[in-house]
């Protein structure tokens, strides 16, 4: 059984992008591949363009889709041998195998505790669905990775940019609260597997796991980081080494005007939502150079080549 969880389940990511530009130049062009199929997406915490890129990326592949806001009231158990006389009402053994019953791949969408690192990173909640379900699982977005934002991203490059290998930078950028490392990471992941020229640019205490980042360039001195960059992909992250934690709020890191005038008329990337005059000024993220929409609309077709590929398996 096959799932999408990361950039190692994908044994050809250029094949993969090239169906998702096949889909967006034809969106029903394989639409009765999901006839008779269902899809069930179970949401642990809400989301924007992930329901409803992937909503309607089963639906044009003819798949029903049922759609679960999992944090309203079901409060699951993941841990076993435990007896349970709390508030968790249902074990994920049970769970994970009745959905499976019901739908013909399953969607998990989850979020960090941001205070148990040995737990986050190792997934602890999607690799529970992994473990019990018996139908393919497709990461929504995990406590460490979110890999259908960057198949979208890795489609959007492959579209703009005007040269055979471009200068990619990762930027951290401030946020008023603590985000989970996940785009970031693979971000990181996706991008060291295809023909980029990466480096990753952030605050000192804003490190990313080793088992992520390996062996690519961080600068932290943002500014030089940014120069003669042909795309800038901005995300903020807390500390991964003083898990969760904020150590810094400087508005210096912002992305201006100024600091896209450093680049190679660099395109400006967010996966959104965006804090407008915070992450990024106005000026930038309205500006030709900006992506942002087109990576939101790229969405839709990154996941219905990821479908179509798990129901070919």
């Amino acid at each position: 059984m096959k799932h999408f969880t990361k950039v190692s389940d994908i044994s050809d990511i250029d094949a993969l992008v090239k169906r998702a530009r096949t889909f967006k130049g034809n969106p029903t062009a394989a639409e009765h591949m999901g006839q008779h199929k269902t899809l069930i997406l179970v949401f642990f915490n809400p989301s924007l363009r992930t329901r409803l890129s992937t909503e309607t990326a089963g639906t044009r592949l003819g798949m029903s889709v049922i759609t679960m806001n999992a944090n309203q009231g079901w409060k699951l158990e993941f841990e076993d041998q435990v007896i349970m006389n709390s508030d968790r009402a249902e074990h994920i053994r049970e769970a994970a195998a009745v959905i499976s019953q019901y739908g013909d791949v399953i969607g998990i969408r989850t979020f960090p505790t941001l205070t148990d690192r040995d737990k986050d990173y190792q997934d602890h909640i999607l690799n529970s669905f992994i473990r019990y379900a018996q139908v393919p699982v497709i990461s929504l977005e995990s406590a460490i990775r979110h890999p259908l934002q960057s198949l979208t991203d890795v489609l959007t490059i492959e579209e703009f940019k005007k040269t055979k290998r471009p200068k990619v930078v990762l930027s951290w950028a401030p946020h008023p609260k603590a985000l989970p490392q996940a785009v970031a990471n693979s971000f990181v992941e996706w991008m060291r597997a295809t023909d980029a020229d990466l480096t990753v640019t952030h605050p000192e205490g804003y490190e990313l796991a080793p088992e992520f980042i390996g062996d690519v360039p961080v600068e932290h001195d943002q500014q030089k980081a940014l120069a003669d960059a042909d795309f800038v992909y901005v995300k903020n992250w807390s500390s991964y080494r003083d898990y969760g934690k904020v150590h810094t709020q400087d508005n210096s890191w912002m992305i201006t005007p100024g600091k896209m005038d450093l680049t190679n008329q660099a395109f400006f990337m967010h996966c959104l939502p965006v804090r407008r005059n915070v992450v990024v000024a106005d000026k930038v993220i309205d500006s030709p150079q900006s992506l942002v929409i087109h990576q939101a609309n790229n969405r839709q077709w990154a996941a219905q080549a990821i479908l179509e590929h798990l129901l070919n398996q």
